[in-house]
């Protein structure tokens, strides 16, 4: 085995990145043991499903309106290599916060046949960013005329 392919095979088996490979529609083809950990759905749960399986219900019509011109145009509002965030859902109906990259997932000819996201949990990270804010909010707003907290 190259190291192309050693490389690909551990990337895709990691547990602490999830990997969703989906179709032109937004089904799901690849599920990797990240994706188990972190939406506590078992690869056979996820696969054959549609993504809606893990997007809240409030945010489902902008994320297919989102998806289906990255499907069509390869474009998405967003730059190339930046990352997105959004909430997803687990299983057990718990959100989280994601941070994630898309990629197309391209035919012979060009054609964009489906996508494949690579996806980190940083729920923690956002609630200790939120908590630092509140406090911080809190503590400027309890002494008039700071801006910033006293040294």
């Amino acid at each position: 085995m190259d190291i192309s392919q050693a490389l690909g095979q551990s990337l895709l088996a990691t547990r602490s990145d999830a990997i969703i490979a989906t179709d032109r529609q937004g089904v799901i083809l690849f599920w990797n043991p990240g994706a188990e950990r972190i939406f506590q759905y078992l690869q056979n749960e996820a696969v054959g499903q549609s993504l809606d399986l893990i997007i809240p219900e409030r945010l489902r019509a902008r994320h297919w309106s989102g998806y289906g011109q990255f499907i069509e145009t390869g474009r998405s509002r967003y730059g190339d290599g930046d990352l997105l965030a959004v909430p997803g859902v687990r299983k057990d109906g718990s959100r989280l916060s994601l941070e994630f990259t898309i990629v197309p997932l391209t035919d012979a000819d060009g054609r964009i046949e489906g996508v494949a996201a690579l996806m980190r949990d940083v729920t923690a990270r956002f609630e200790e960013t939120r908590e630092l804010k509140r406090k911080l909010a809190a503590l400027t707003a309890g002494a008039p005329g700071q801006t910033a907290p006293p040294r």
